[in-house]
């Protein structure tokens, strides 16, 4: 039997899944029970609303929301919720700019965790789902240990090959 989801995906649109798959391999990587879910701040404001005032009653213990262009979803989340909100800036046509700061610009007392838009983003918003997760949970607290010394060898085995690689010899 699987483990009920302490994390839920929301996507602004279903058309998001590719540019946030990272973020799911990420937390099957980290074992983090996830759901994903789409709902639109703006095609779908009640049902948005309606899923983040129940997700802790529902065990969820961290949400991310993931939007593009206008991106109101995380913002949207935080307000009807106690639980912790990751925003995911997308990339845009317009390079993504206009969704990190939607993101990121939250009134006071409707916090939201911003990660970068790009590449990184998805990745270090399932990074710090766990994060959180590990706070009152010693397995995530070991998991994320583990990937920050896998990242840091990983760091210097590069800087040894770029010093080879680039030896000066007169």
């Amino acid at each position: 039997m699987s483990s009920p989801p302490l994390v839920a995906v929301v996507l602004g649109s279903a058309n998001d899944i590719e540019t946030i798959e990272p973020c799911l391999e990420q937390l099957r990587a980290l074992a983090v029970p996830y759901e994903v879910r789409v709902l639109s701040a703006h095609r779908t404001p009640d049902a948005a609303a309606a899923f983040a005032r129940g997700a802790a009653d529902a065990g969820l213990r961290v949400l991310i929301g993931a939007a593009g262009m206008a991106a109101h979803l995380a913002g949207t989340l935080a307000a009807s919720t106690p639980l912790p909100v990751i925003g995911v800036p997308l990339p845009s046509p317009l390079g993504g700019a206009e969704a990190l700061l939607s993101t990121v610009q939250m009134p006071g007392g409707v916090p939201v965790a911003c990660v970068a838009v790009g590449k990184a983003g998805p990745v270090n918003a399932a990074i710090l789902a766990a994060q959180i997760l590990g706070v009152g949970d010693p397995a995530f607290r070991e998991r994320i240990r583990a990937l920050k010394e896998e990242l840091a060898r990983d760091g210097l085995a590069r800087d040894r090959e770029m010093r080879e690689k680039h030896r000066w010899a007169p």
